[in-house]
């Protein structure tokens, strides 16, 4: 997706689509809020406020994981990796997932999915035109179903390597809602030298386990698990260098200064590639 205007968000709520519901807060329209969009209403802006303030960052580590996310999908593309599958994507912001992974090989193709009808509208609107790019409205938790939408397999093809995309989404999958077994049916879709990416809040700051409480709180959703935990969802596939690490050491840009600041340490970071 690319920088765009969500007109009828910046407007009187009244003049929003109908699908849009503008009195409970959504995970998309909370993150683009901490990251300092404009495609959010004041319910999340709300959720976003207290989420910032349990973080004590400032909003820093939602823009490390965004950074990280321009970072692996760099690398994918560059090792050849030419079709991605962005699960939870979100809302657009700066240089997202087929922006940057054009910018490697101008042909790659990108399906964006989110369970929210504002991802789904302002990206459809965005994207018209680009036979290249499309934005799903399905639910992530649904991988069976989800795999087989003509949307998606317009646009991937399962028999080639596919770079999955994981980016600050497993964290809103509860451990009742079995995200294991979910992480597994997208594993098990792809064939061998296909990627995947997951960044995950994890336990490491006292700080992160507030923010989760309050979007527990506040959307139902979010789950703080160690380090253990989060490397499970890779088991079977291998994790490369630098491994599992935090947001800001994973193949970064300039050298990282020590000892790391409050927002690197709110999400461990890595990207495996299946055998």
């Amino acid at each position: 997706m690319a920088d765009g205007n969500m007109a009828w968000a910046r407007l009187d709520p009244a003049h929003v689509p109908p699908e849009i519901d503008t009195t409970k807060p959504s995970v998309a329209r909370v993150y683009d809020a901490i990251l300092g969009g404009k495609d959010n209403f004041a319910v999340d802006r709300a959720v976003a406020g207290l989420s910032v303030k349990a973080m004590g960052d400032g909003g820093s580590g939602a823009r490390l994981n965004r950074a990280m996310l321009g970072r692996s999908v760099r690398f994918m593309a560059a090792l050849g990796i030419s079709q991605f599958l962005d699960l939870g994507s979100g809302l657009p912001t700066v240089q997202n997932t087929h922006q940057i992974a054009q910018s490697v090989n101008p042909a790659a193709r990108v399906v964006y999915v989110d369970n929210d009808p504002s991802v789904s509208l302002h990206g459809q609107a965005l994207l018209a035109g680009d036979a290249a790019t499309a934005v799903v409205l399905a639910d992530v938790m649904e991988p069976d179903k989800l795999l087989g939408l003509p949307e998606v397999t317009d646009l991937i093809d399962f028999t080639q390597p596919v770079g999955l995309i994981m980016n600050a989404v497993i964290h809103h999958m509860l451990d009742e809602e079995d995200p294991y077994g979910v992480v597994a049916a997208y594993k098990d879709a792809v064939v061998p030298g296909s990627y995947m990416q997951i960044t995950h809040f994890c336990d490491a700051a006292p700080e992160a386990a507030a923010s989760v409480r309050v979007l527990r709180e506040n959307l139902g959703r979010g789950q703080i698990r160690s380090r253990e935990e989060i490397k499970r969802f890779f088991d079977g596939w291998e994790i490369v260098a630098p491994g599992l690490v935090f947001l800001s050491e994973w193949r970064p840009d300039e050298p990282v200064t020590l000892p790391l600041d409050l927002g690197s340490l709110f999400m461990l970071a890595g990207v495996a590639r299946k055998p």
